[in-house]
């Protein structure tokens, strides 16, 4: 079990929470099937199949939010709409107007709905109560406000808070990039993306960003938007202006630990999560204090 992307939230560290406490919360609001009618199903799924909800390990708390969706095209449901109306016009000899098409839509919509395939999706999620994290696995904000959105209508109650540090993503990467230092513990990679005041964007992929190029952009009013860095050689990622972590790759070493320690799934399951979850809270508080530190809660 190894994220791929990181949308951090903040909870009180600890958070006093038991693994006995969050699953009984979580029962309550497992992911039902799309009934017949149904365009959507939101609701919690086993991190493993035949699972409970909630899988823990040494207090860190892996969970999975699964969505159905009926696949059912606009497109299709124009074309059925359309034959109706050509039928209506054909057999009473008028035009259908707007209001009544918008109805013969719906009504096509809803007679289909039964015959739609469903599609589901999983987004993951990581608990850490010691530490005081929440981070979803999503590639876009909006999957992750919906794990988010959904996780506080599971839970009695969620003091979750997105991440606020001192010093601005942005202008501390392009101070690294200006200095050509990056901060302690960390290396500055080969990806990177500047933008103008007026938009205007440059991207280096796999590029040196040593040279005086980069610094000649800088000195024009660029600024970094998303920068790739690694972290004391385990952890490499792209950290964004909007302090997410993305391209998140666990570097070989990391992974040959949990190799060489099982052969059994179940128990290679736990220790992947064991090592992802110690080492990234790890890189947090890193990557925290090269960001000045946590603003101070109001």
């Amino acid at each position: 079990m190894w994220f791929k992307n990181l949308h951090l939230y903040r909870l009180p560290k600890p958070w006093n929470i038991t693994a006995a406490e969050l699953e009984a919360q979580l029962d309550r609001h497992a992911l039902q099937a799309c009934g017949a009618s149904d365009a959507q199903s939101t609701g919690w799924v086993p991190p493993r199949t035949g699972a409970p909800l909630l899988h823990s390990v040494n207090r860190q708390h892996l969970l999975a939010l699964g969505i159905e969706q009926k696949l059912l095209p606009t497109s299709v449901v124009k074309q059925f709409a359309d034959d109706r109306a050509r039928e209506i016009a054909d057999a009473e000899g008028r035009k259908v107007g707007r209001k009544e098409m918008r109805e013969i839509r719906e009504e096509m919509r809803l007679q289909l709905l039964p015959r739609a395939f469903v599609r589901r999706r999983t987004t993951w999620g990581w608990i850490d109560p010691v530490n005081g994290w929440l981070a979803v696995d999503a590639g876009a904000a909006g999957k992750a406000e919906e794990f988010v959105e959904q996780l506080r209508k599971s839970l009695d109650k969620l003091p979750a808070k997105p991440l606020r540090v001192v010093r601005s993503p942005s202008a501390a990467m392009t101070g690294w990039l200006a200095d050509g230092d990056a901060p302690a513990g960390f290396t500055l990679d080969q990806d990177l993306e500047l933008r103008s005041p007026e938009q205007a964007r440059v991207r280096y992929v796999k590029h040196a960003l040593e040279g005086a190029e980069i610094r000649q952009h800088i000195a024009g009013g660029k600024t970094a938007t998303k920068l790739a860095m690694t972290w004391n050689d385990r952890i490499s990622f792209v950290l964004t202006e909007d302090l997410q972590l993305k391209r998140l790759a666990f570097l070989d070493l990391l992974k040959e630990e949990s190799e060489q320690q099982s052969d059994d799934a179940d128990e290679r399951f736990d220790l992947d999560f064991a090592l992802m979850s110690g080492e990234v809270a790890r890189l947090l508080d890193d990557l925290v204090e090269a960001l000045g530190g946590e603003v101070a809660a109001d």
